[in-house]
């Protein structure tokens, strides 16, 4: 069985959760969110906690059972709480600027580089060095982060570039003066 399928999750207080047709609907106080799920896997409610079962132990069924408690687990999660994630500029007259929603990076390039934020996201810059990534979509939250970084991803040479908060950037060695 599995160890985190077979978990059940519980619905905390102010935290309205519908099951329609594999249909999952997670409503809290920061928004609500949506998603469709495998049709094998079948989800319960039953006194304030989410139950998640597999018609077989097949492995795809398996891996389905875990994915779909957790994906759950992760809304419920998000509309509580929320996810965020923050990056960090590295470089010399690397920084970004919040304008209005939008966020504008100069990071080295000719032009600035202007990233919109997608329906569920919101940018913060506490410093120039500094952004971070707020929402109640985990996957969203993660994927826009990755996208951010992808736009000057950290060289192993100076360490330049935009990287995670917590990220480790192994260096190498330059070249050796024969």
């Amino acid at each position: 069985m599995s160890r985190i399928g077979k978990m059940p999750i519980e619905i905390p207080q102010g935290v309205h959760v519908t099951v329609e047709n594999n249909q999952v609907t997670v409503k809290g106080p920061k928004g609500s969110l949506s998603r469709e799920f495998h049709k094998d896997m079948t989800i319960k409610i039953e006194d304030s906690k989410v139950i998640i079962e597999r018609p077989s132990d097949q492995k795809n069924h398996k891996a389905l059972h875990g994915l779909t408690r957790s994906l759950i687990s992760n809304m419920v999660a998000g509309v509580v709480g929320g996810y965020e994630k923050v990056l960090v500029l590295e470089g010399v007259g690397y920084r970004a600027v919040k304008q209005g929603n939008k966020l504008v990076l100069t990071i080295g390039y000719s032009h600035p580089v202007e990233i919109e934020p997608p329906k569920g996201i919101e940018f913060e810059v506490p410093a120039a060095n500094r952004i971070i990534v707020r929402g109640i979509d985990k996957e969203l939250v993660g994927q826009v982060a990755a996208n951010i970084r992808a736009v000057r991803e950290p060289e192993p040479y100076k360490g330049k570039g935009i990287r995670y908060e917590n990220e480790v950037v192994r260096r190498k060695e330059g070249k050796t003066g024969a």
